[in-house]
């Protein structure tokens, strides 16, 4: 462990900077103003009201959009600060991934892109570019946050097995190392906190996962079967999971970088491959995990049906305010002129929370 930047790491120093230049702050570094501008913008606190896998009316104890990015930053850190890489901008990367996500999760996103087919479809790490360059408008000088550039490409590039960056306008081949851990942290929480969750709704059953390498060796390192409390137990094994991936995830990712000689951060990005990653043996054991779910719980009879649900408001919701956009918000119609009607439309329904969307609907 080391408070100290390797070569490697991203700096204020060697950063291309802001779009709209500005002077330097007395006692913040610059990405530590970009995770304080995304920490007080509108579409951060709206976090809080979006689901991540259940919706409103299910239960109110399981994470949200929010929760689930505190704790993609909370692992970001601890990896980056354990590589000697840049903990502030890792954090901002992290707080701002989900923040293009529509209301009701992934279901809520694929029912926005196959309303925008026509007019250029919906994927929330793009979305998340548009609210941070340009829907959130704090300042009088510019449009958006005026994050610094490194920030923006680890949004843009923000990648795990169900998010695929499309057509981004950045050059480089990959992002920061930086934002490669946002990657990885994001992944690990997602999968061990669904975990956690789905076997609090009773969806998943611990009988049924003692086949998963992982978990069971996780329940094993946390003495599960001597634990009578379930919530305990539970989450306990959760816990052992993250420790064991974030541990894997230092270790693998250190050996990398110096098997690839990267001494510089433009060096890392120059690079295809990700240097920060799990080992093989690891990436193995997750992925068993993650096929694990998504047939026992995000493909769970409950959830389906709510989907279906979601796209029954969702596809209602969007045609009123097609037909009527003046029932939106000044704001978002000013927008149409220069992004289009169906455009201004999907922006004003992707910054909505759950309640707020059912309650436009009049079904809240």
């Amino acid at each position: 462990m080391s408070d100290a930047l390797r070569s490697y790491a991203a700096t204020e120093a060697a950063s291309q900077g802001r779009k709209f230049p500005e002077p330097p702050h007395p006692y913040r570094s610059d990405f530590e103003r970009d995770r304080d501008r995304i920490i007080h913008c509108s579409a951060f606190r709206r976090l809080e009201g979006k689901t991540q896998v259940f919706t409103p009316g299910l239960d109110d104890y399981y994470r949200t959009r929010l929760t689930h990015s505190i704790e993609v930053a909370q692992i970001g850190r601890t990896i980056a600060r354990a590589l000697g890489l840049n903990e502030s901008l890792t954090e901002a990367i992290c707080l701002a991934h989900d923040l293009g996500h529509a209301p009701f999760g992934h279901a809520g996103e694929a029912v926005l892109n196959d309303l925008m087919a026509d007019h250029g479809g919906f994927e929330h790490n793009a979305q998340t570019l548009r609210i941070v360059e340009s829907l959130e408008h704090p300042y009088p000088a510019f449009m958006g946050l005026n994050l610094m550039y490194e920030t923006r490409l680890g949004l843009a590039r923000h990648t795990s097995p169900y998010d695929e960056p499309e057509n981004d306008t950045f050059e480089e081949a990959n992002g920061t190392l930086e934002g490669q851990i946002a990657d990885v942290a994001d992944r690990v929480a997602y999968n061990c906190h669904d975990l956690e969750d789905g076997m609090k709704a009773r969806l998943i059953e611990s009988d049924q996962m003692r086949h998963i390498g992982i978990f069971a060796e996780a329940a094993e390192r946390a003495g599960a079967d001597r634990i009578e409390d379930w919530t305990i137990r539970r989450t306990r094994t959760a816990k052992a999971i993250i420790d064991r991936l974030v541990s894997d995830c230092i270790d693998a990712s250190a050996k990398n970088i110096e098997r690839a000689g990267i001494r510089t951060a433009r060096q890392a990005c120059e690079r295809k491959e990700n240097l920060i990653g799990l080992s093989s043996e690891s990436d193995g054991a997750l992925t068993e995990l993650e096929t694990f779910l998504y047939e026992n719980f995000y493909r769970h009879p409950r959830l389906i049906e709510t989907a279906a649900k979601v796209r029954s408001w969702l596809t209602e919701l969007f045609e009123r305010l097609c037909a009527h956009p003046e029932s939106m918000p000044t704001y978002f119609r000013n927008f149409i002129p220069q992004h289009g009607l169906q455009r201004a439309v999907c922006d004003y329904i992707a910054g909505m929370t759950d309640r707020y969307c059912l309650k436009r609907l009049d079904r809240a």
